[in-house]
């Protein structure tokens, strides 16, 4: 006989089926059961594509309202203030190991009204109308030419890319920094600095620079995918989600600033 602690409760009889709260199972209830999808990455507190897909387009069409008012409204002091806050904002999430949902948020919304600044003022300025629109295009087309190249497994992140992209970024920087400080004291007589005061082969510096700069935007995005197909299987907790997407609008945005300058400067020397 068993212990009155177990005969006493009708739970442990033969043929008995309860729920958590005690109350009984019906056939139906068990076939309700069975036919329910298998719980996902994201029911499970994890980093899931459907997360970082959902995450990111939330930033970029944050982006695109924001930019709304700078492309309509444009002030120089706005364009300015916009373009240090995103950088600052920017760098430091890219330090903090967990990004906040909020902060992605903002770092969308300055960057998106930086976008429709610079957009107006380079059209505006450079006689180039239509360059934002065109940009725009580009930027579009090459994620979704990076995203099929990845998907489909013809091009993949490997070690020798990786380094391709540390240099070339590197490199890239420090040209920058250069041509900034001509243009800041005055050493080049252009807007863009050597980016149009220089030409190889007939071709513009800025172009050339412009067309390593998309390259290693691509290699960048090529990485982005990488890191979140890996951040999948790996099963990391679902606050990656929000890494990944910023990662991912990071690119996009120096994506976007690199095309409308190429645009700026090839339409400018019609």
């Amino acid at each position: 006989m068993a212990s009155p602690v177990f005969s006493s409760d009708s739970a442990f009889k033969p043929g008995k089926t309860i729920d958590v709260n005690g109350n009984p199972v019906t056939a139906d209830d068990l076939r309700q059961q069975f036919e329910m999808p298998s719980a996902g990455a994201a029911d499970r507190g994890l980093m899931s594509y459907e997360g970082v897909i959902s995450k990111t387009t939330g930033m970029v069409i944050l982006a695109f309202i924001m930019a709304v008012p700078g492309y309509m409204f444009f002030s120089y002091a706005g364009l300015v203030v916009s373009a240090i806050a995103g950088m600052v904002l920017g760098l430091v999430l890219a330090f903090k190991k967990v990004t906040p949902p909020a902060l992605a948020l903002v770092y969308a919304a300055i960057e998106g009204y930086f976008l429709g600044s610079l957009s107006i003022y380079v059209e505006t300025a450079f006689n180039v109308p239509g360059a934002a629109l065109q940009a725009l295009l580009a930027t579009a087309c090459t994620f979704a030419v990076c995203l099929w190249l990845y998907k489909s497994g013809r091009v993949r992140y490997t070690p020798k890319m990786q380094k391709f992209l540390m240099i070339g970024l590197i490199s890239y920087a420090l040209f920058s920094l250069v041509n900034l400080g001509l243009m800041i004291f005055g050493a080049t007589g252009s807007a863009w600095g050597l980016r149009t005061e220089a030409d190889i082969a007939g071709i513009p510096l800025g172009v050339i620079i412009g067309a390593f700069a998309v390259i290693l935007g691509c290699i960048s995005l090529i990485g982005d995918f990488d890191f979140v197909e890996n951040g999948v299987r790996a099963g990391l907790p679902q606050h990656y989600d929000w890494k990944a997407a910023f990662g991912i609008v990071v690119t996009l945005v120096w994506l976007y600033v690199e095309f409308l300058r190429i645009i700026a400067i090839l339409q400018g020397r019609d």
